[in-house]
């Protein structure tokens, strides 16, 4: 579990995060600082009985996690947001066009 830039918390399975750190720890000098946010800040998390996590205090503070949030499903990962922050987030990008990477993809 890490925070992401944007504003989100970043939940991996163990495999998932093990490729993802790599992967950023591989990363130039120039994104030494992008890594320190990454890795730096990761926390590893294990399941209660129930399938819960703990989310560290700080990780949600990070986050501007209080109460009302919303998880989502990211392939490889999760992503837990402020909900409030979440909208905002969502309803900035729909005013925009979609990337380029959209333009032929068949839904």
């Amino acid at each position: 579990m890490t925070k992401h830039p944007h504003g989100c918390i970043m939940i991996f399975p163990r495999l998932q995060w093990e490729k993802f750190s790599e992967r950023i720890a591989s990363l130039p000098m120039q994104a030494q600082w992008w890594k320190r946010i990454f890795l730096g800040n990761a926390m590893d998390v294990c399941m209660d009985a129930t399938g819960r996590i703990l989310v560290s205090p700080e990780l949600r503070c990070a986050a501007g996690i209080s109460k009302d949030t919303v998880l989502l499903g990211m392939g490889h990962y999760f992503e837990l947001w402020n909900a409030q922050t979440y909208a905002a987030q969502e309803a900035e990008q729909i005013k925009g066009e979609m990337p380029d990477v959209f333009r032929d993809f068949s839904f």
